[in-house]
């Protein structure tokens, strides 16, 4: 399929967003309210999107439900607006038809985000690049060479603007010509770490930097995990580099797992501190990269994207019958052979047989070259009692 022309992608995202340069009264105040709501509601996305259901997508109408008065007056309300005039700044509520889709269908989409740069970009067909801050010359230069690799396929590459991977595979991506974002922990007028302030700057102007915290947001611990899940859930696919054993990279590829989005994963020595977090993911079971091909088949890109650059939808999983959550229960304990289920859970071997070949079908697990059977990242993200995995 052709790729889709920027006009075309420009002209899809301009429905709903919001420009806080419009002087039109409004249009102000329409933006007003969506900051408002930000700044009150923006750590309980599920609580605001429930709300905004009841009043109709108004945001002034959920600000007066709550009956919780403004905390800026006139002048600060102008002084925000004039911020992300100067930024450059492009307001993306959650009701427009803008939003990204992706985004839309997770459980707890981000209220509100801010843009710099080309906001259409975040509905374009992406993977993200994730890893070690304090990452290898080897990590470093992977993410480079994935970020560029898959700029030139047609992907956008996104990942956190931080220190060590994240950054490479921004620069990898730039470098190659092609579009990449970076979803900050910050508000959009703070730069995380600041020495990337260049960085995101040259982001803006090929790709898009993007965050749903207010404005004067500090890079604070709680900030990253919410920044973790709009990376995964941006994406096709996320490939985790580097990384320690208790790193937020994981987290992000435990965000991807839970959004039914795919995880790869990097090999390194066993020995190194960094290779232990994707190490770990592969003996779970996710996809090993070897090279950019590895994520183009995991993820089924064929160079294409959908109509005005809106990324293909992450796959549908259907509802597994009691059997096959049976079977999908016990690999996700740990994998095992086709004689080990027969013995394990009871099932004739000719009826387990069926019920194998229509998993791997589904794409819910894999077979290694040992014999073993394991569940593919994204195949099963949940337990037969509906519990998220930790």
């Amino acid at each position: 399929m052709p790729q889709p022309s920027e006009e075309c992608a420009r002209n899809e995202f301009a429905q709903g967003l919001l420009d806080p340069a419009d002087r039109d009264p409004e249009a102000a105040r329409r933006v007003d309210d969506w900051l408002e709501l930000q700044r009150q509601l923006c750590f309980e996305p599920v609580l605001a999107c429930r709300l905004l259901e009841c009043m109709r997508g108004d945001p002034a109408a959920v600000l007066s439900s709550r009956g919780v008065p403004g905390r800026l007056g006139v002048e600060p309300r102008a002084a925000e607006r004039r911020t992300l005039t100067r930024l450059g700044a492009t307001l993306v509520p959650c009701t427009a038809g803008a939003y990204p889709a992706p985004l839309r269908a997770l459980p707890d989409p981000p209220l509100l985000l801010g843009v710099r740069g080309e906001a259409s970009a975040l509905a374009r067909s992406a993977v993200a690049i994730v890893g070690a801050r304090a990452a290898t010359t080897y990590g470093t230069s992977l993410a480079y060479e994935l970020g560029a690799e898959l700029a030139r396929a047609g992907l956008v590459v996104v990942s956190g603007l931080a220190r060590g991977v994240d950054a490479a595979a921004h620069r990898g991506a730039l470098a190659a010509g092609g579009k990449t974002v970076a979803v900050l922990a910050c508000g959009l007028d703070r730069i995380y770490p600041p020495e990337h302030r260049d960085l995101a700057l040259r982001i803006a102007g090929q790709g898009a930097v993007a965050s749903e915290l207010p404005l004067g947001a500090e890079p604070r611990r709680v900030h990253f995990p919410m920044r973790n899940r709009i990376i995964s859930g941006l994406c096709l696919g996320v490939v985790v580099v580097e990384a320690r054993a208790r790193s937020g990279s994981l987290i992000t590829a435990r965000h991807a797992l839970d959004q039914g989005r795919d995880v790869l994963a990097v090999p390194g020595p066993v020995t190194a501190p960094t290779s232990a977090g994707p190490n770990a993911l592969l003996r779970d079971g996710a996809r090993p990269v070897l090279e950019v091909g590895d994520v183009l088949e995991q993820i089924g890109w064929m160079g294409g994207a959908t109509a005005c650059g809106a990324p293909a939808a992450p796959r549908q999983r259907r509802a597994w019958t009691p059997d096959e959550r049976r079977v999908l229960d016990r690999l996700r304990d740990a994998p095992a052979t086709r004689d080990e289920l027969v013995r394990t859970l009871g099932l004739a071997a000719g009826e387990l047989a069926a019920l194998l070949s229509v998993l791997e079908l589904d794409g819910a697990l894999v077979e290694d070259r040992d014999g073993r059977l394991r569940l593919r990242p994204g195949g099963f993200p949940r337990t037969a009692t509906g519990r998220k995995r930790g």
